[in-house]
């Protein structure tokens, strides 16, 4: 069975860093980009960032740019998410995304993945 598992969320003041990791029991994982997403309560699904198999290709959204890094470790099956200067507008459950079918302009989309990890909880305190 696919399983996404994110950990590395929790409580952090604003300015501070939390990094994220994405660790998925896929065969195959390098044939997969892996995106990022966050959902605030009230609000709809949001793009954050992505990586293609090898993260020689990355997209991020315009709200993390320069802060946010999205990297991956084929070896360990794992994409992480380094996310610094933290602000309270940053608070949201961050899941983890799979797919093997994309181009690199349709990885905000949520529809373009198939796998989904249950997500984590990050939480920024002003």
């Amino acid at each position: 069975q696919v399983q996404l598992v994110e950990s590395g969320g929790g409580l952090v003041q604003a300015g501070g860093s939390l990094r994220l990791s994405c660790t998925a029991s896929l065969r195959a994982f390098t044939s997969y980009a892996v995106g990022w997403f966050r959902q605030a309560p009230g609000k709809e699904r949001e793009f954050v960032a992505a990586a293609n198999w090898n993260a020689g290709s990355t997209h991020y959204a315009d709200s993390v740019k320069g802060r946010f890094t999205v990297s991956r470790d084929n070896a360990q099956k794992t994409v992480y998410l380094q996310m610094n200067s933290l602000q309270p507008e940053d608070t949201a459950v961050y899941s983890c995304a799979a797919t093997t079918t994309y181009y690199i302009y349709t990885l905000a989309a949520p529809d373009t993945y198939t796998y989904w990890g249950q997500g984590t909880q990050v939480t920024v305190s002003s």
